[in-house]
């Protein structure tokens, strides 16, 4: 099976972070500097991704040019140890350092609300019937930072649609792991845990949404949200939850928790918009992670550059409001 993903406003490669790790890695990706070339699954998942489930589908993925020209995204290092995952602390650092222990494995995933189909399902079958993908995404923080990584999931969409969500399934909640033995900052109260976020139906199954195992050929690592994280690449960060136990399709808006927490500051759909400042952070340029310090910070584009793609989600709504 042949998949190739192309967006109208590519991710161009004057704009990616130089990758290091990548072009050590012949066996991982082979490729001319400016030419396109054929990504196999089976090539760069295989030995990563085997040895967690033996029955999880692989597919070729099809580099498209802003991929593969140079290959300077984000280097690993600083996409896995800048991260804000409040459940291991607050500090950028802190969720790699405190999230050797945490255990991903053996997972499984709730399935509630109006549906046909409900119940608990494990990690390792709900991947027995998935095609693995790489997509390389822009990612947006609302603290105005961001970075570009190249993630490994599949349609979200396609997930949700197995289980057979009603017509009476207006939004899709998801919730994180509250476990404050594995997570220790889930033992302080600077949030209502467990991590809830939501989105409407229409967004969810928007082609570009991703359900995530896995970062630059590898599984997730615990502190980017191993072993399962939502990639809404239009929305800034705090909307991508991670560690998601629970999947509830439901008739209301869910109650998201930054929402809950301070509803002046984050709304429910929370999109990229560069003419709308958070009350703490100006959105109209971003500081992309790795650059130089003496860089200038680049403009946002608006829905983080998704915008031909998305935007028809929202027509007739006021996008003048950060919420």
């Amino acid at each position: 099976m042949l998949i190739q993903l192309k967006t109208k406003n590519p991710i161009a490669s004057s704009e990616i972070t130089d990758k290091k790790i990548y072009q050590q890695r012949r066996k991982f990706l082979k490729y001319s500097a400016y030419s396109l070339s054929t990504l196999t699954a089976t090539s760069f998942m295989a030995t990563a991704f085997a040895s967690r489930t033996s029955r999880a589908k692989m597919a070729k993925v099809q580099a498209s040019e802003w991929q593969v020209a140079k290959q300077e995204w984000t280097s690993y290092e600083d996409a896995t140890s800048y991260n804000n995952y409040y459940e291991f602390g607050l500090g950028k650092d802190d969720p790699k350092a405190n999230s050797q222990n945490f255990k991903p494995s053996p997972w499984s995933v709730t399935v509630e609300g109006e549906a046909e189909i409900t119940g608990t399902f494990d990690l390792e079958d709900i991947l027995s019937y998935q095609v693995l993908e790489e997509r390389v995404y822009r990612f947006r923080c609302v603290e105005a930072w961001s970075m570009v990584i190249p993630w490994v999931g599949f349609s979200l969409a396609a997930l949700l649609r197995r289980y057979q969500p009603t017509s009476k399934a207006k939004y899709v909640e998801f919730t994180t792991l509250y476990d404050p033995k594995q997570m220790p900052g889930q033992k302080r109260a600077v949030l209502d845990w467990p991590y809830v976020e939501g989105l409407r139906i229409d967004e969810a199954m928007h082609p570009l949404s991703l359900m995530v195992v896995g970062m630059y050929g590898e599984w997730l690592p615990n502190q980017n949200g191993a072993p399962l994280r939502l990639m809404v690449p239009w929305k800034y960060g705090f909307k991508n939850i991670k560690g998601i136990v629970k999947i509830r399709f439901t008739e209301r808006q869910p109650k998201t928790t930054w929402n809950a927490s301070a509803p002046n500051e984050y709304g429910f759909y929370a999109n990229v918009n560069p003419k709308v400042d958070h009350p703490r952070w100006r959105q109209a340029k971003e500081r992309r992670i790795g650059d130089p310090w003496y860089a200038s910070k680049r403009k946002t584009l608006l829905f983080n550059g998704y915008a031909e793609e998305v935007a028809g989600l929202y027509s007739g709504m006021d996008l003048t409001k950060f919420f």
